[in-house]
């Protein structure tokens, strides 16, 4: 083997996991996004909030581990928020978002994994301090309408490979049910915008990319299907209730909650099993 064939090694392997894979698609959503918005206009909040996410969860995992890792997290967290923020927002919003992001996957955690979405709970955050736009220009909203099959395959793709096809199933299915319904039942001018870009691609875009967080979603099949359903109806009632930019990531927050406790009453329930099958039995007098 060659030295060069050694030294691609590692990048071959991170490409075959699932943040290689994602990292490989939003470079390909951003590749076909960026022109259509104007790279000089998209550039600055892809380096203020990609920077600041590997900057800050580098520097908690090297405070926390003892070592320096490389921020793969930081890296994809950083990402999606620039594909979401308005390219007109402040570039500093776009650190202020990632970094907002990066502090709350490390401080609410379960034992297992980061409870909430950072991401999402970055977007919510800065929408409420600063006002943040949001666009969603990285699900190719201002695109052409054809460019939406990039969006598809590509999420798809991703889905499959983290098996969280249910999960997008789920949600996709009963957010657009409860449009459907809320455009028979009086609110036909109001949710016709869900069927539109922005909103359409965003909804595409956040069901692929944020509602499979391996580390904020189930990983059984039956408790995808709850997960997605929760999201949606949350995201919907937000919606209808608010009409906040930030209602998709509002469901998916409640849902990061759901999880967490199912997580808990689940890790419970088996400590509970394990104790009792420890305990000696006592005869009846």
């Amino acid at each position: 083997m060659s030295a060069t064939s050694r030294s691609l090694q590692p990048v071959r392997r991170f490409v075959r996991t699932p943040k290689g894979l994602l990292t490989v698609v939003l470079a390909i959503l951003t590749v076909v996004a960026a022109p259509v918005e104007g790279m000089r206009l998209v550039a600055p909040m892809l380096v203020a909030a990609t920077g600041t996410a590997m900057a800050t969860d580098a520097v908690i995992m090297r405070v926390g581990d003892g070592a320096w890792t490389f921020p793969d997290g930081g890296m994809l967290t950083g990402w999606i928020v620039a594909l979401i923020l308005s390219p007109h927002e402040r570039w500093w919003v776009g650190v202020a978002t990632s970094a907002i992001a990066i502090i709350a996957k490390h401080a609410v955690r379960g034992k297992s994994a980061n409870v909430f979405n950072p991401a999402a709970i970055g977007l919510v955050a800065v929408y409420y301090l600063f006002d943040a736009a949001q666009s969603w220009w990285g699900a190719l909203s201002d695109a052409p309408l054809a460019m939406v099959a990039v969006l598809v395959a590509t999420g798809a793709f991703i889905a499959d490979r983290v098996n969280k096809v249910p999960v997008v199933i789920a949600f996709l299915g009963v957010y657009f049910a409860l449009a459907t319904a809320g455009a028979y039942t009086g609110a036909a001018d109001t949710v016709a915008e869900l069927y539109r870009a922005p909103d359409l691609h965003a909804a595409l875009f956040f069901a692929f990319f944020m509602v499979t967080d391996p580390p904020t979603s189930p990983p059984r099949h039956r408790d995808q299907l709850v997960y997605g359903a929760i999201t949606a109806g949350c995201a919907y009632a937000v919606f209808r209730g608010l009409g906040a930019v930030h209602f998709l990531l509002s469901g998916l927050l409640v849902a990061n909650v759901w999880e967490a406790w199912r997580r808990r009453a689940q890790r419970r329930a088996r400590q509970a099993a394990r104790g009792s099958v420890g305990q000696p039995e006592i005869a009846e007098a």
